[in-house]
């Protein structure tokens, strides 16, 4: 059996280190200009080459998005980025617009091309052109089914595939969308997305302004193009034996604690898979379990099984499912061993939060001091981004994580 990649986001350095801890083979990110996610906090050209070095440090591997759908201008000064790439040795490039496939192909044809996402490809027929310019891997568009997946890899075995198997789906054809450009001037398509299939709209009529009237699609709700987050964690027998390389997921912009929630659940049903199908089945209560402790919408399998109607991927309101708060994650242990954290939601002496570990444990403890930077202690932590010192009273590691059940 084909051994599985495990991809996940890495929106600042400090995701990146939780993803690598809590399971992931992969990482993609983005530098300051030429990805998709222009809000990330997205990295440096120091912090890159400090990303790959620490990734080849330990057996993993750097996926960088180049996959902007570029005008003229934004053409400027990308040479000279795709050269920089190639120095500091990254592991691909994760491109979507021709022209820059092509500058990629004559200025570092050393390093390794994988299609974006945004690139639509559904057929096997797309995956061979590709294959045949001298692309190593293609993403699969979220519209593909597990059968389309299939019959592209018996077709074209010898080009990776990649496919989303969690995180937020797009209304439009795999991110081709114009409503965040032509309604809020951010161009989604350039990396600025504003969301807008998040949104609930209204109609005004023209003689009577000021007076709104809901839009209904159907009897459930009037957010019409707000969709379900892909969950394919009770699919993983399907997935794993569809001919898809690479398991990715999606979330470069979500919290540390999403990204160490889904990778740590995703890396134990793969491996407890690759072990015995058997004991994948028997696992399934505590991924079920685990993969609903980060903020998401309801779930949806996506395409993979067909196309899906109204009630397996519109979501009918725009709030998110939130079982857990995250805290923050121990950036340092001191001499006392107390977790310096910068503190992320609001929390108090004397409440019950949880650690969360790299290796599947979530410790309950009761929290017994918060101090600030100087020492003075606090009965609680009420200001976002403050340093803190905690005391919780037993081990803790870097990059631990503190979670609060709601």
């Amino acid at each position: 059996m084909q051994k599985m990649e495990l991809l996940a986001p890495a929106g600042n350095m400090n995701k990146l280190k939780i993803a690598f801890l809590y399971g992931a083979d992969a990482v993609y990110l983005g530098g300051k200009s030429f990805g998709l996610r222009a809000f990330s906090d997205n990295f440096s050209p120091e912090e890159m080459r400090e990303a790959v070095t620490y990734a080849h440090s330990i057996g993993k591997k750097i996926h960088v998005t180049v996959n902007i759908f570029p005008h003229n201008d934004d053409l400027t000064g990308l040479p000279e980025y795709l050269r920089f790439l190639r120095d500091i040795h990254v592991d691909a490039l994760l491109i979507a617009d021709p022209g820059i496939f092509n500058m990629a192909r004559e200025l570092v044809p050393e390093v390794p091309i994988h299609i974006s996402t945004q690139a639509n490809t559904t057929n096997w027929s797309t995956v061979d052109f590709w294959h045949k310019l001298g692309a190593s891997r293609v993403v699969m568009a979220r519209e593909v089914s597990l059968k389309d997946v299939a019959e592209i890899h018996r077709r074209v075995p010898d080009i990776e595939l990649e496919g989303f198997v969690h995180g937020a789906m797009c209304i439009s054809y795999s991110g081709r969308c114009l409503l965040s450009n032509y309604l809020a001037g951010r161009d989604a398509n350039q990396g600025a997305c504003t969301h807008p299939c998040r949104w609930k709209y209204s109609i005004v009529e023209e003689k009577r302004p000021g007076e709104y009237m809901p839009v209904f699609e159907n009897e459930r709700g009037t957010y019409i193009f707000n969709s379900k987050d892909l969950c394919m964690i009770e699919h993983m027998d399907d997935i794993i034996n569809s001919g898809i390389d690479s398991l990715k997921i999606e979330g470069r912009m979500k919290t540390a604690l999403y990204v160490a929630t889904v990778a740590r659940t995703y890396r134990k049903a793969i491996d407890d898979y690759m072990e015995s199908p058997e004991k994948y089945q028997a696992n399934m209560p505590w991924y079920q379990e685990q993969i609903s402790n980060c903020t998401y919408r309801q779930f949806t399998t996506g395409f993979f099984y067909g196309k899906p109607d109204e009630n397996t991927q519109i979501y009918d309101n725009n709030t998110y499912q939130k079982e857990y708060t995250y805290l923050g994650f121990a950036e340092a242990v001191d001499e006392r061993g107390y977790a310096q954290i910068t503190q992320r939601n609001k929390f108090s002496v004397g409440e019950t939060i949880e650690i969360m570990k790299p290796d599947g444990q979530n410790v309950a403890v009761t929290v017994k001091g918060i101090y600030d930077e100087e020492g003075n202690s606090m009965e609680s932590a009420p200001h976002a981004q403050q340093k803190l010192f905690i005391d919780l009273g037993t081990e803790i590691q870097v990059y631990d994580l503190l979670r609060r059940a709601e």
